[in-house]
């Protein structure tokens, strides 16, 4: 096992993932199951070598991507449930890892624009009501960039649950968190929230006549246009800063 060298800058990171592949292991081997406690701190310290602060700092993560749940005064336990994703999750993983916001867009445009395809398919009636209704707030809302904010990522996240498939809405809920908490500091600085909305109404008309391929190209469209406004508020945000 490594051994903790305070002097190498990448020390934590390194330490953070040694946790995480342990715990892994320990779940894919069958040595621990959903619900189960997890040793004692002192114990799995020492089995890793490496301080307590250390393990907890893995300990954290895990906790932050929903694998484990702390209960106090009971100890650490696996988690029995599919995980609840947030944006600290990816956050934390991007720090790790080093994800390049081209590559972030990268995925989301994979993942969202497929997503939007299945949703077209499988939306349900209720599921085209709370898009309907999204959209008729955001035009409320061209005024309001904060308050278009939340109507835009709220449309989002429908149309994760729309593609009923709870694999893909956690990692959507953890990309429409991050983006929130990333562009609500920017979306003052927005210029066309107008087009935006209208951009929004094209894929919600594609879900609701239920056109997979038609729903996929105007997700597309919509995510590159987005790029590119995000973009300009971003320096539009840097000029009031400076």
């Amino acid at each position: 096992m490594r051994k903790e060298h305070h002097d190498e800058p990448v020390t934590h990171s390194q330490l953070t993932l040694q946790v995480v592949e342990h715990v892994r292991e320990l779940i894919s081997s069958g040595k621990l199951h959903p619900g189960d406690r997890l040793p004692p701190e002192r114990e799995l310290a020492r089995e890793l070598k490496i301080s307590r602060s250390s393990l907890r700092a893995g300990i954290g993560f895990l906790s932050a991507m929903g694998v484990l749940k702390s209960r106090h005064g009971a100890g650490t336990f696996v988690s029995s449930g599919p995980p609840q994703l947030d944006s600290s999750s990816l956050n934390i993983l991007g720090t790790l890892h080093g994800f390049q916001p081209a590559q972030m867009f990268e995925a989301r445009m994979v993942l969202e624009s497929n997503i939007a395809a299945l949703a077209a398919e499988r939306a349900t009636d209720e599921h085209i009501a709370e898009l309907a209704e999204e959209v008729a707030e955001m035009y409320a809302a061209l005024d309001d960039p904060q308050e278009y904010l939340i109507h835009d990522v709220r449309f989002h996240r429908t149309i994760a649950r729309a593609a009923q498939n709870p694999i893909l809405a956690a990692l959507m809920e953890t990309i429409t968190a991050n983006m929130y908490d990333s562009r609500h500091i920017t979306v003052e600085h927005s210029t066309d929230l107008k087009e935006s909305a209208e951009m929004h109404r094209e894929i919600y008309r594609a879900i609701r006549t239920h056109n997979p391929a038609q729903a996929r190209n105007t997700m597309e469209a919509h995510l590159k246009a987005a790029l590119t406004a995000q973009a300009t508020e971003g320096l539009g945000a840097e000029q009031v800063a400076g």
